[in-house]
């Protein structure tokens, strides 16, 4: 989390000097494209400051009103950018880059364009080297898109996302200014912000898709599940494992609950110690899951009933 930290304050710096350098070239060159990269950079460092408010919340300690904490608060406010992304991001250069398209006009001197594209994807290259180079140490041998649906962290594939992003809308602009430039097409400057907006648009739906399955509760992965129920029936106190609930509150901390069959011939003492056995080997595999809820059932065989088994609590 720390390193994520770190990425998220170098590229919050980036972002805001890349997007006022973006503006002033936009402004004098009159392109709606540069202009539409400007809102791109500008709306990066907003979502920036949006996941470091979010992972400041997340550390609250429980209270009374939140007593499972307030790690979903990260949750919550990387949807806020997903959303941002779409509306600011993609919404605006769309707008944009159609006015232009219907009214074109012709980029005045568009060197200072090139200049300011050649150093922005300088930039913006380098931290996104940074940020594959972090998530590929985390992703475990897994595919990247494996990796990023089963990542419960989104402050690590938000910035993946949003600086691949930004590298894509980059060379989508100096692409499309290149061809209006040299064949005298204004209108490719509007067609570039056009694509740059749907891009983030498909970029903002991966994001919401994500962060949405996080803050309404996604729980542990199966294989995690199997491993846990072969733990808890390793206990010679345990018949089976009925259920296993569990969401993450935060990238670092689930909350778990099993309902267990006990052995009917022991008694409560030995359920009682059965369960801190359970308790202490599951924590110990999985560091993560900081509380474990053990709902205990045990089946008895009542006269009468010609040896069928009954649940009794």
């Amino acid at each position: 989390m720390a390193k994520n930290r770190t990425s998220i304050y170098s590229a919050l710096i980036a972002n805001l000097l890349i997007a006022l350098t973006k503006f002033t070239a936009g402004g004098f060159t009159n392109s709606s494209s540069m202009i539409s990269e400007g809102i791109h950079s500008l709306v990066d460092t907003v979502d920036q400051v949006l996941l470091l408010y979010g992972l400041k919340r997340s550390k609250k300690a429980p209270d009374v009103t939140h007593p499972f904490g307030y790690g979903k608060e990260l949750y919550f406010w990387s949807f806020i950018v997903s959303i941002l992304i779409f509306g600011l991001g993609g919404g605006i250069s769309i707008y944009q880059g159609i006015q232009h398209i219907i009214r074109p006009e012709p980029v005045k001197d568009p060197l200072w364009n090139y200049i300011v594209l050649g150093l922005s994807l300088i930039f913006e290259g380098s931290s996104l080297l940074i940020a594959t180079k972090e998530f590929n140490r985390v992703r475990n041998g897994l595919s990247w898109w494996k990796a990023i649906v089963k990542s419960k962290d989104p402050s690590s594939f938000l910035v993946l996302f949003e600086d691949g992003a930004a590298v894509l809308g980059l060379l989508i602009v100096f692409v499309f200014m290149l061809i209006g430039h040299n064949f005298n097409l204004p209108y490719m400057d509007g067609v570039a912000s056009v694509l740059v907006g749907l891009l983030l648009v498909l970029v903002s739906a991966i994001l919401a898709r994500e962060s949405r399955s996080l803050l309404m509760g996604e729980g542990i992965a199966p294989e995690t599940q199997q491993t846990i129920r072969a733990i808890a029936e390793k206990d010679p106190a345990v018949v089976k494992v009925v259920n296993v609930l569990s969401t993450y509150q935060s990238p670092e901390d689930v909350t778990l609950m099993l309902i267990i069959d006990f052995n009917p011939d022991i008694d409560t003492e030995d359920i009682t110690a059965a369960i801190e056995r359970i308790r202490e080997a599951i924590k110990t595999t999985f560091p993560l899951i900081k509380l474990v809820f053990v709902q205990p059932q045990t089946y008895s065989i009542l006269p009468g009933t010609l040896g069928t088994e009954q649940k009794k609590p």
